[in-house]
């Protein structure tokens, strides 16, 4: 994978990040995912305590042949690898069944970031 040449577009250190706007990037989001501890899967899985987790990890959710097999591979959601699968999904997760085409703005993608960390510490 080429997740460096991602990395390399968006570093993260260099810019301010901003939860509440993150928050309003996370409403694109909200069609498939939930945010909350304990949050039902949707389409998307429950991304509830997402940051470092392993790919492919929540339970109940039925991840697609790709992810399950980059899963199997090692990949984690890492700050890194999930700004890399945000920007582009496919590039990540050839094949994948995430829809959404990636979100192109390096500081909405540093403002979603910045809010997935913030929900989640405030509901643990």
């Amino acid at each position: 994978m080429m997740l460096a040449g991602w990395l390399a577009l968006t570093p993260l250190g260099a810019m301010a990040q901003d939860a509440e706007a993150g928050q309003r990037v996370f409403n694109q989001c909200r069609a498939c995912h939930t945010i909350n501890q304990g949050g039902r899967n949707g389409v998307g899985p429950n991304l509830h305590g997402v940051l470092d987790r392993a790919a492919g990890a929540v339970e109940g959710f039925r991840y697609s042949a790709p992810m399950r097999e980059r899963a199997a591979s090692g990949l984690a959601w890492t700050e890194e690898n999930l700004i890399a699968y945000i920007t582009d999904p496919k590039s990540v997760v050839p094949g994948g069944s995430m829809s959404y085409v990636g979100l192109r703005n390096p500081e909405q993608r540093a403002n979603l970031l910045a809010y997935l960390r913030q929900a989640t510490a405030a509901a643990n």
